[in-house]
């Protein structure tokens, strides 16, 4: 089923706006995020993005996070990055004090670009350093080394930025613990407000995924996956960050991803740009995942939604019941037994009342979490 409008404004939070810009210089082998090599559209997909802005109009906010993901919308020159910001002012209500985040590939930050971004008002920086180990680099085929890392953090520093959230990624085959937490302790010792650490996921249609399936390489067992886990888990514990869900760290509750949090807690978003997605109460959409065809809709005056799915009550409790059990603030069970008519505690007493006894969940009034061993096994306690 296609969705050619945007459903009607009705919402209980604000909102947060994605913009997803869909080029990357070159691919790296594991990501499966969309994106073209082709940068030569770049004028063209900004063209279409503004008329996806105009077609969306006033229909969705307002808005107190923006988010340029891709890709890697760092490549973008300042004067593109200050033309999409003014159309958003010009189509959409932003609200004052609005968190406004640019990820970035550490090879394109210099100190006059970060000034720049500053000064356009950018508040936050997402930077894509994946490892401090230029051997993981090479494995991972990042473009950038260790030392752009490095200069990246302190160009942003000089520049005034005082929200750097860094990823990083482990579980790499060959990678040893004492590699990953030598790594690690470098991040730290940058000292940046925000940290998120993946594990390496091996994604369909991806060049890595059939050099798996070639045995070039092999993947941690479950066993060495929960020691990594636990032991970045600890040492980020024990350097002073909040670990606030499952993949992510912060220095302090201010520090938390305004944005990221609204994707865990069904807060309404807006996604425009090629494969970005959607969410409002009860319905999610998505754009199609191919610039051509997202450029051809545009063309043509249609929107560029491929698709939109309406969540049963029983998709939408699930969905509460998954993605809370991987943040640390956990399910309110009264919010709950509200919003979906479920008593999880009635319904699953005993399971709970067993995983509670294994040190996997905590319940404290009516809200159940988990812990640091639950949150290393959370995609099967939703299952429960």
């Amino acid at each position: 089923m296609t969705l050619q409008t945007i459903p009607p404004k009705n919402f209980s939070a604000v909102a947060g706006l994605y913009i997803h810009i869909p080029f990357c210089v070159k691919k790296c082998p594991y990501c499966a995020f969309y994106s073209s090599t082709s940068v030569s559209l770049v004028p063209d997909f900004l063209e279409a993005l503004f008329k996806e802005m105009e077609i969306t109009g006033q229909k969705f906010g307002p808005f107190d996070t923006i988010y340029i993901g891709g890709g890697t919308p760092s490549l973008l020159r300042p004067q593109q990055l200050e033309e999409i910001l003014k159309r958003v002012r010009s189509h959409f209500v932003l609200q004052t004090g609005a968190e406004i985040t640019l990820e970035a590939n550490p090879g394109d930050l210099n100190r006059p670009f970060l000034q720049e971004l500053a000064a356009l008002g950018f508040n936050r920086l997402n930077i894509g350093v994946q490892s401090f180990d230029d051997k993981v680099l090479q494995f991972l085929g990042r473009r950038h080394s260790s030392d752009d890392a490095l200069s990246a953090v302190e160009h942003s520093r000089r520049a005034g930025f005082d929200n750097l959230g860094l990823d990083l990624i482990y579980g790499i085959p060959g990678q040893s613990m004492e590699s990953w937490l030598a790594s690690l302790a470098r991040a730290v010792a940058l000292g940046p407000e925000h940290l998120s650490c993946y594990q390496l996921s091996v994604e369909k249609n991806t060049p890595l995924k059939k050099e798996l399936a070639r045995a070039k390489f092999s993947l941690p067992g479950e066993g060495q996956q929960y020691d990594f886990f636990m032991n970045t888990a600890g040492f980020l514990a024990n350097s002073g960050y909040l670990h606030y869900e499952v993949s992510n760290f912060a220095r302090g509750t201010e520090y938390f991803s305004r944005h990221n949090q609204k994707y865990w807690d069904h807060t309404p978003y807006l996604g425009l740009g090629p494969a970005a997605h959607s969410f409002l109460e009860d319905q999610r959409w998505w754009n199609y995942p191919s610039l051509p065809q997202y450029l051809a809709e545009i063309q043509q005056g249609r929107s560029p939604i491929q698709a939109t799915e309406i969540l049963t009550r029983e998709q939408l409790r699930f969905e509460t019941i998954f993605l809370g059990l991987r943040t640390r603030k956990g399910i309110h069970l009264k919010d709950l037994l509200e919003n979906h008519k479920y008593d999880l505690l009635a319904e699953k007493r005993e399971l709970l009342t067993r995983l509670q006894q294994e040190g996997m969940l905590t319940l404290e009034g009516d809200r159940l979490y988990p812990t640091r061993a639950g949150l290393a096994v959370a995609d099967r306690l939703a299952l429960m």
